[in-house]
């Protein structure tokens, strides 16, 4: 299982970016898919995550109502939306994906990882 994270960059607070996460694998449908970051000199942790057919979804309290997860699973592409970013967002966004056919989005568990992709929020 490969996972190719995408979409990273340098923007201003209060700007958007999309990230993409495309997944070499088949049965990209069997899998739920999250976004996880680690800022320099901290830990990673859990951004969002969306279950296997995209009906649900679960995000970090600090990203809710700026991030939108969403997949298609006919492209094996799973893709945040990135609103109204902050100095605090900055930090490498690695996706991870586990075999689930749970309908709950989890946010644990993941073991496949891909590179990152570099997000730098500054003015």
């Amino acid at each position: 299982v490969q996972l190719q994270a995408s979409g990273g960059g340098s923007v201003q607070p209060g700007e958007s970016l999309k990230l993409s996460c495309k997944a070499s694998l088949q049965s990209f449908s069997n899998f739920a898919v999250a976004w996880f970051r680690q800022a320099p000199g901290k830990e990673r942790e859990f951004v969002a995550s969306i279950s296997w057919g995209g009906g649900s979804t679960y995000y970090r309290d600090s990203v809710k109502g700026r991030f939108t997860i969403s997949r298609d699973n006919a492209k094996n592409t799973v893709s945040p939306e990135m609103d109204s970013l902050k100095s605090e967002d900055t930090a490498v966004y690695f996706c991870a994906a586990v075999p689930s056919k749970s309908p709950v989005a989890p946010s644990s568990g993941f073991y496949y990882w891909g590179q990152g992709t570099l997000v730098t929020v500054s003015s």
